[in-house]
């Protein structure tokens, strides 16, 4: 074919995504794969098991794109409508592929299995499709150039199961689009993780900062970060060249607001500083539940930089295993700043590290008053000297964070990292005005958005 691929639209077809019972991964991991190959993906769409709409969504997006990507539907059950669909949608006939039916049925063959008659449904191809061979289940795949309104956009479908579909993207799909695409076009990106800034507020800082002939700048809020894709179209070395100018431009502007390039997690950054430093982390957690020590435990490695946490959250605990004052606990309460700085101070005296960081608080829903609402969290600091003598220093601050439990818990242990990263770099920590949900400079400002 002549004619170049240049946008793609996705398609994820099932009940279940529809219904919220199964989170479509497919899309975003296909149009990062398509970045790659300079394909602007211009929708993402996702649709119930029901012909009607099926077809409906499959000829919004055939119109929108050079080529439609579906994943989903391909199943041997009478809820899997995809290729009954789309035969309806290009106008052709459902033909069996005998090679398909001798390989279903070698397969359940290899298994020790009988297979059911509707396994044969799968063999069902469109006519003048061409096959794509799925290797790792009984569904195939096919694309099959259709006419729409003058146009010839391609319809790519594929298994909804990720390991198959991945697996026949890369060995079929990507090859055959890298072909269809063209050469001297690439998408390149980069991508800003960012903390303690609203999205309303970094929308204001990067203001004019990527003009919209230059490239394109996107947020994506993702409780509790919010990304910043900064991405560029052109020629490969041009792309790359201008792509570099924006980006500086992006990250002066944004300055210690950015904890991460790429997709880096708050966790990684602070073991990859700790790393770096020679330095040692314990933690002390109360209202987190051990949540920070989790986090920082699903980084390979960890064990080179985190000595170990302790969860105490009774009163009788954070006495005896950390030696939280009784008198401090009765004057000022458990959800004290005094009572964290307590807290902090025993686990690095526990764990003999260089550094160690508490937090204590009401995550709700219950359990709040007056003086201390739901979402009141007290975290604290402690690092030795940088001599490295027995010396404790101590910092606390008093946060009031929003949401339901789960929200709280979230905050307070990406603020307890976020503390850590920003003594590692000689950074303060974040003020508690910064992160208020009634500071302008913070908090929820419209649906679901958080800093």
């Amino acid at each position: 074919m002549t004619d170049r691929i240049r946008n793609a639209a996705l398609l994820a077809t099932g009940d279940e995504i529809v219904g919220g019972r199964t989170v479509d991964t497919n899309s975003s991991w296909l149009a990062d794969k398509l970045a790659g190959l300079g394909v602007d993906v211009v929708s993402i769409m996702a649709v119930s098991d029901d012909v009607d709409r099926i077809a409906r969504a499959w000829k919004i997006a055939l119109e929108a794109a050079d080529v439609v990507i579906s994943t989903g539907g391909l199943g041997p059950t009478s809820d899997d409508l995809t290729t009954e669909t789309i035969a309806r949608v290009a106008g052709v006939e459902l033909r069996m592929d005998e090679r398909q039916v001798a390989r279903i049925r070698d397969i359940f063959a290899r298994r020790g299995r009988p297979m059911p008659d509707n396994n044969l449904r799968q063999a069902m191809i469109p006519a003048g499709a061409e096959v794509i061979d799925n290797l790792d289940g009984t569904a195939p795949g096919y694309r099959l150039r259709i006419d729409i309104n003058g146009r010839h956009p391609w319809a790519v479908v594929l298994p909804g199961v990720p390991r198959e579909m991945k697996s026949m993207l890369e060995a079929d799909v990507l090859p055959w689009l890298a072909r269809c695409t063209d050469p001297d076009r690439v998408i390149a990106a980069t991508t800003f993780q960012t903390f303690g800034l609203p999205e309303s507020a970094l929308d204001e800082l990067l203001r004019g900062a990527v003009p919209q002939d230059q490239g394109r700048l996107a947020f994506r809020a993702s409780f509790p970060k919010i990304s910043v894709r900064v991405s560029v179209t052109g020629a490969p070395a041009e792309a790359a060249s201008r792509l570099a100018a924006l980006a500086a431009v992006v990250r002066a502007r944004l300055g210690e607001a950015v904890y991460a390039e790429g997709d880096a997690s708050m966790e990684q950054v602070v073991g990859e500083l700790l790393t770096r430093q020679g330095k040692s982390l314990a933690t002390a957690e109360s209202c987190t539940g051990g949540l920070i020590g989790s986090r920082l435990t699903d980084v390979a490695g960890s064990s080179v930089y985190y000595r170990g946490g302790l969860v105490a959250y009774s009163n009788d605990l954070k006495q005896r295993l950390l030696g939280v004052n009784a008198q401090t606990l009765q004057v000022h309460g458990a959800v004290s700043e005094e009572t964290a700085r307590e807290m902090a101070i025993g686990a690095a005296n526990a764990a003999a590290t260089d550094i160690a960081v508490a937090t204590t608080g009401i995550a709700g829903p219950g359990g709040g008053s007056a003086a201390k609402p739901v979402g009141t969290v007290a975290i604290a600091l402690a690092t030795r000297s940088r001599d490295g003598n027995a010396e404790l220093s101590v910092e606390s601050r008093m946060y009031r964070f929003w949401g339901g439990r789960e929200w709280v818990k979230a905050l307070t242990s990406q603020v307890a990292l976020d503390w850590v990263r920003r003594h590692l770099l000689g950074l303060p920590p974040l003020e508690p005005a910064t992160l208020s949900p009634r500071s302008a400079a913070g908090g929820p400002q419209r649906g679901g958005e958080i800093s």
